[in-house]
């Protein structure tokens, strides 16, 4: 027996008063560990690209940084789902986060000591705090109805708006700081994401309980036994695939635009703060509509919402693309629908990888799910800047939204499984 499978043991079955009373205030526990975590991640966003490029000299490798903290995700996302499916949501997210900010501290030693391997291995480590920050949406689903699941899932990805929103626009100030104390300017946005990451794995770490996953277990092995259940229990549903490739699809149009946004940018004689607006606005995108798409998700359905997700990335892609470089309106409508569709993904994406899934199996898929949408975004991240190097800006945005139409597809194999499966 697991230290998991023990600690489960121990707990009482929950009844459904008390049920969703836990759930409620693991909603609010989440809250405020994604208005932190939001503050952590905005900080690889939007000056990770720029310090490359300052202490590399080269355009070309300007992706890389992304590519970096989204590998670190990956691995990060693979042990906190093991992590989780033993020990539990609290201590898998709160030392996910914990991770993330000790990979923050490191990138601002590497940029005062201008040490280029430094910067790598922290830029990896850092990852951890963004694989983190998408796992705690789970958390949200563990004790939700399944009518509610695309509404609780929102509530933990609108929360991160607060701290990602207000991240990049700190951009011009915490530079001010870290000058002020004698450090490069784009290391700023560093320490606040140093701060917020490992104030985030202390809220979780503290006040997670009790722990909503070890409750599920628990009303799962209490369950009435059926004659289907054991299979239901034993495999993840062909939905989670299908989830999956919405998440990963979206993912890698979303990170190949959004890196080289600002190196576009800066080429183009915009400043730090109109940098700063862009990338806020953007991350708004991903985040702010979440409560409107949740109840969408729940209402309309996980497939014409993960549909309407390719769409919208289609057209991000065509405005950026046709986007002139000084025009900052243009910049700010693309990146916003970038966001947008790739909020879209997310959540109907999330949704149907917990349907398909049960305790038992859920946080390891989970884990699993996110490894493949951080190597995704690695591949999206690393690649961005090459295609911008040897084309431009415009073909690596028009490419990123035609991408983004291979869910169609998707979706329609995904709906006729569905049909076949009803008749």
């Amino acid at each position: 027996m697991s230290r998991c499978d023990a600690h489960v043991a121990e707990v009482a079955v929950p009844d459904e008063a008390e049920r969703r009373r836990v759930q409620k205030r693991t909603l609010i526990v989440v809250v405020v560990s994604q208005v932190l975590g939001g503050a952590g991640l905005a900080a690889g966003i939007t000056v990770g690209a720029l310090l490359a490029q300052e202490m590399l000299g080269s355009d070309s490798l300007a992706g890389l940084p992304t590519a970096l903290f989204t590998l670190g995700s990956a691995l990060a996302a693979f042990l906190v789902g093991r992590i989780t499916q033993a020990r539990g949501r609290r201590v898998g997210l709160g030392l996910g986060f914990g991770a993330g900010g000790v990979g923050a501290i490191g990138v601002v030693l590497a940029a005062v000591a201008d040490n280029v391997p430094l910067l790598f291995v922290s830029l990896f480590v850092y990852g951890a705090g963004t694989a983190t920050n998408l796992q705690a949406r789970y958390a949200g689903t563990d004790l939700a109805p399944e009518s509610r699941r695309g509404t609780a899932i929102s509530v933990a990805m609108v929360s991160t708006t607060l701290g990602a929103v207000a991240g990049p626009n700190l951009v011009e100030p915490l530079g001010d700081v870290a000058t002020s104390l004698g450090l490069p300017a784009l290391s700023g946005p560093f320490l606040l994401a140093a701060f917020a990451y490992l104030a985030a794995g202390t809220a979780l770490f503290a006040l997670l309980r009790p722990d909503p996953f070890v409750l599920a277990r628990r009303i799962e092995l209490n369950a009435p036994v059926t004659a289907t259940s054991g299979t239901i229990t034993a495999k993840v549903g062909a939905g989670a695939y299908v989830g999956a490739t919405v998440m990963v699809l979206t993912q890698v149009a979303m990170i190949a635009i959004m890196t080289m946004t600002p190196v576009h940018m800066r080429a183009h004689h915009h400043g730090l703060g109109e940098v700063g607006l862009v990338i806020g606005i953007h991350v708004g995108a991903m985040y702010l509509p979440s409560l409107v798409t949740g109840m969408l998700v729940d209402k309309i359905g996980r497939l014409p919402m993960a549909a309407a997700a390719g769409v919208t990335l289609l057209l991000a892609g065509v405005t950026a693309a046709l986007a002139p470089g000084d025009s900052l309106a243009l910049l700010i409508v693309a990146l916003a629908l970038l966001g947008i569709g790739w909020n879209f993904g997310l959540i109907s994406g999330t949704a149907l990888v917990v349907d398909a899934t049960v305790p038992e199996n859920r946080p390891r898929t989970q884990g699993t799910v996110d490894v493949a949408i951080a190597l995704a975004g690695a591949g999206g991240g690393a690649m961005s800047g090459v295609v911008m190097s040897a084309t431009d800006y415009s073909t690596l945005s028009l490419g990123g939204g035609i991408l983004a139409l291979i869910l169609i597809p998707v979706l329609f194999w995904a709906r006729r499984g569905q049909s076949r499966a009803a008749a």
